[in-house]
């Protein structure tokens, strides 16, 4: 698999990341700890060599699956996790980037990944209560200390990354896109360009609805988080087929790793054309998905295909929220 960078600092990682959260969080339905263990190392087997993990989720225990999957190979991967929320008995209550919490949240993330580095260190949230610049400097004297590398924001306002970018370099960005959330393309995308920052889209494959994997009378498990996204109500899903239809008929055109390609790769590759400096970071616990969506870098999208595929979805409309209200609010876009 081809490399990209990420920022202009020298962070380079797999074009195609792998979002570790849902292996055992989020998602109503995880896997062992040997499956995800073993899940991961075959996925540094076949090419990526990004992975992402945060603090909370778990909490916890997600860093410390990560951290044993890669601690025979840790010099051949690169770790990015979060800070930025107060963790009170198992549940995130609110935002918290002190100074001093940052820096408790980084001694906890070494220790649970088995690591003296974090390759790539995120704001989870935007704390509304402390400045960014203080956010910066603190995780600037981590990356002088050694114990931080790289500096990335999360779902992060145009303001809050030129403040954050001033103090301390921000090599990548981690927001929420794809095809049926483009939110970023209107001011946060030419921001980073102009900064020259990378972008990793976090939920590429619509949180699993891009793949064809859902229709109206699919079932959710209670404690999946997308019961929090109206746009995962029966209703609106049965509308918003007409996204995964989108992408059926361009797929049936290509070809993927000498097969027919699928509505997720396309969903994926769309995305690695629109800039050299983006990478995904699609998640999943099957091995067929991971090799699914390895197999979309090997997708060729001729520019025509590209403005044929944006055209198309311009003229959809996507039914529902991404999240309720009160979720929506926690974010800067």
């Amino acid at each position: 698999m081809k490399t990209r960078k990420l920022g202009s600092h020298g962070l380079k990682v797999s074009e195609i990341g792998f979002g570790c959260m849902g292996l055992n969080f989020s998602y109503g339905h995880s896997i062992s700890k040997e499956d995800s263990i073993s899940l991961l190392r075959v996925a540094v087997e076949k090419g990526i060599t990004f992975f992402d993990t945060a603090e909370v989720y778990g909490p916890y225990t997600n860093e410390e699956i990560v951290g044993e999957a890669f601690a025979p190979i840790r010099e051949q991967v690169v770790i990015a996790t979060k800070f930025g929320f107060n963790i009170q008995d198992g549940k995130m209550a609110g935002t918290d980037s002190r100074p001093e919490q940052i820096r408790k949240a980084v001694e906890g993330s070494l220790k649970r990944l088995g690591t003296e580095y974090i390759d790539l260190l995120y704001q989870h949230r935007v704390d509304p209560n402390v400045p960014i610049e203080d956010v910066a400097g603190t995780v600037k004297e981590l990356i002088s200390e050694g114990k931080v590398k790289y500096f990335g924001l999360s779902e992060a306002g145009a303001d809050t990354i030129r403040k954050a970018h001033a103090v301390q370099p921000v090599s990548a960005l981690q927001n929420e896109y794809s095809l049926w959330f483009r939110r970023p393309e209107d001011e946060i995308i030419p921001l980073l360009e102009e900064l020259g920052i990378g972008l990793v889209p976090y939920s590429p494959l619509g949180k699993g609805f891009l793949t064809g994997a859902f229709d109206e009378n699919t079932e959710l498990a209670a404690n999946d988080f997308r019961q929090n996204s109206p746009r995962f109500s029966p209703e609106a899903r049965k509308a918003n087929l007409a996204f995964v239809d989108l992408l059926k008929d361009f797929a049936s055109t290509k070809n993927a790793s000498g097969a027919p390609a699928t509505p997720a790769q396309i969903a994926l590759a769309w995305l690695l054309a629109q800039k050299p400096w983006i990478s995904p970071i699609p998640g999943t616990t099957k091995l067929h998905r991971l090799e699914e969506n390895i197999g979309a870098a090997s997708v060729e999208l001729a520019q025509e295909d590209v403005k044929a595929i944006t055209e198309a979805a311009d003229n959809l409309q996507v039914v529902g929220g991404r999240y309720v209200e009160s979720i929506e609010k926690t974010t800067g876009l």
